[in-house]
């Protein structure tokens, strides 16, 4: 009877206990994720109260667990549309690790060797490709997809109409008439944008079916991204719940490292047009004003962050790609620290791998993450897959400092303990 009692006793205390220490946890996620919005609000705190202001949605999920979702500022000043969780930004250079995911996906089915020369793909992406001949033809599908290919932005930049309208196939054009490569393929870091478009075109002529049909059959809808599809023309007004991306009137320039607008050959000065009604100090800018927005395997998609929180999950299960492509996707294939010809993202303890970068810096796990710059949209996603933990912020202004808001929050959840790995 003693031992019964003293058994239930221990029973009781033990239960207790883990119960207070759920307790406690959640109390420490709770400060956490108030910290963040703290953050946040000192963030976004208007210029002027008397104005709508865009700013961003945040999301912070812990495995299937949302911790944190909530919007920021307005999606649209001019008519004061709130930002939440649905609406539906430009991710800009984070829809390059959809078109990666695209050609892992073709691979894993034999379509094509992500190793074998970029002419050996198909004969239908010879006509595109420069003359049959070294250095050209030891660039593979993998330079491609981690920056390494030395291929030049030489994009022409005179007629700005075509910067503003250009496709992906449009973009390539330029690149029959190489000559030369900027470095030996597989050597070097060099971010550049056409060589996604480039992987368009393999898409297409792999699949036999348009490049928006196959990622949407192929990628978006496995992925649950039901409404998530590719800016165009035709598709502005099936975009919903669209941001516009803003740009702050006589405000200098952010570009720095931790933006894709100093890489390759620069782009003209993006117009700005003027939105009607109040709109404080701000001004669209967006397709029409910005350049080469229009194309789409290297930064058009449109997504929110809700949908985009279900495509981590379905790389997570390996429900579009398997294990060992994933991996391969996150794995350190180029060094981007110190590189002599980017400076997109080039800080210590940063790599490249298949459509992410990979950050392994002292203290903290690996992330995976990218960014995305275009217009006045600026997108940071980044996840942590030894904790499960995924960070976005997606905002439509790009006058504020990404990376230092970035270390921030990684600070705030790791003190946390929200980057322990998951049991």
């Amino acid at each position: 009877m003693k031992k019964t009692i003293f058994r239930a006793l221990v029973l009781t205390l033990t239960a207790s206990a883990m119960i207070a220490c759920t307790e406690k946890k959640a109390d420490i996620v709770a400060d956490a994720m108030q910290k963040i919005d703290s953050l946040m609000i000192d963030r976004y705190t208007p210029i002027d109260t008397l104005f709508a202001e865009p700013g961003g949605a945040v999301l912070i999920m812990k495995g299937d667990s949302v911790l944190f979702d909530k919007g920021y500022g307005h999606s649209d000043i001019a008519r004061r549309y709130k930002i939440d969780g649905n609406t539906f930004f430009n991710i800009a250079s984070c829809s390059k690790q959809f078109t990666a995911v695209a050609i892992l996906k073709l691979a894993e089915e034999g379509k094509l060797d992500i190793d074998k020369s970029i002419y050996d793909v198909s004969p239908l992406v010879t006509p595109y490709l420069p003359k049959k001949k070294a250095p050209f033809t030891d660039i593979t599908p993998a330079h491609l997809m981690s920056h390494a290919s030395g291929i030049p932005d030489t994009r022409p930049r005179t007629d700005r109409h075509f910067m503003l309208t250009c496709t992906d196939m449009q973009s390539i054009e330029y690149m029959k008439d190489l000559k030369e490569l900027n470095f030996e393929p597989g050597t070097q870091y060099q971010y550049i944008n056409p060589t996604f478009q480039l992987l368009y075109l393999f898409i297409e002529k792999l699949s036999g079916t348009g490049f928006e049909e196959y990622m949407k059959k192929n990628i978006f809808d496995p992925a649950k991204m039901f409404t998530t599809l590719y800016f165009s023309e035709e598709n502005e007004s099936k975009i919903p719940n669209m941001a516009h991306g803003y740009i702050l009137e006589d405000g200098e320039e952010t570009a720095s490292v931790d933006s894709d607008k100093p890489a390759g050959a620069a782009a003209a000065e993006p117009q700005k047009a003027k939105t009607e009604g109040p709109h404080s100090k701000f001004s669209e800018c967006d397709y029409g004003e910005e350049t080469f927005f229009a194309t789409k395997a290297d930064g058009g998609i449109y997504t929110s962050t809700h949908e985009y929180a279900e495509w981590i999950k379905a790389l997570r299960d390996n429900k579009i790609i398997p294990l060992r492509a994933r991996e391969k996707a996150w794995s350190m294939v180029n060094t981007v620290s110190e590189s002599k010809f980017s400076s997109y993202q080039n800080r210590p303890n940063t790599f490249y791998g298949y459509g992410w970068f990979i950050e392994q810096q002292p203290d903290y796990p690996k992330k995976v993450y990218h960014t995305g710059d275009n217009g006045g949209f600026q997108i940071y996603e980044g996840y942590f897959p030894e904790a499960d933990l995924t960070v976005l912020v997606f905002e439509n202004r790009n006058d504020k400092d990404r990376w230092d808001m970035v270390k921030k929050i990684d600070r705030i959840l790791k003190d946390a303990g929200l980057m322990e790995p998951r049991q």
